[in-house]
């Protein structure tokens, strides 16, 4: 199973100023890219508070929110709420045929996957601002080794770094 972690990034290394914000500040090619691998995956796989500052599920998508919340239930078809361990959740879109998820964030979903060592890639935009302080891709110290596959100007001074985790 390919699983892609999918961020943009500021240049100090923040993925936002808070759990809160919006993500309205990468630029229309990134939002392109994200859109595009996300549906080509077929599956999303974000935080509560990630899936809180969306509102909504994510068009063309199965979108999964982890959660530890046994209240929060979904009617619609392609939006699923778990309390799910990271690898339980790989073995049960294995089993539904899905070959690629993405995980979209936030920090502490990122590191529930990279902890179990789960992510085999990571793609991010690396977007020309900096923060200052925010929220990092990781909430846990990781010692992740990685192998640069591409590299592209996507927009003006925006980066986008494709990166093969190595086992």
């Amino acid at each position: 199973m390919e699983v892609i972690l999918l961020m943009a990034m500021t240049l100090d290394g923040k993925i936002a100023r808070d759990s809160q914000e919006l993500v309205d500040w990468t630029g229309k090619a990134d939002k392109q890219y994200f859109v595009r691998v996300t549906r080509e995956a077929g599956v999303v796989i974000m935080g509560s508070k990630t899936f809180d500052t969306i509102g909504k599920p994510l068009p063309g998508r199965k979108n999964i929110v982890m959660t530890r919340n046994p209240n929060r239930k979904s009617q619609e078809e392609n939006l699923m709420f778990t309390d799910q361990l990271p690898n339980e959740i790989i073995n049960n879109l294995k089993k539904e045929g899905f070959e690629r998820v993405t995980l979209i964030g936030g920090a502490i979903v990122n590191s529930l996957f990279a902890g179990k060592n789960l992510i085999t890639q990571i793609h991010v935009t690396l977007v020309p601002a900096i923060f200052g302080r925010g929220l990092s891709l990781f909430q846990d110290a990781l010692d992740l080794k990685l192998e640069l596959m591409e590299n592209r100007e996507i927009d003006k001074g925006h980066l986008l770094l494709v990166y093969r985790v190595i086992s």
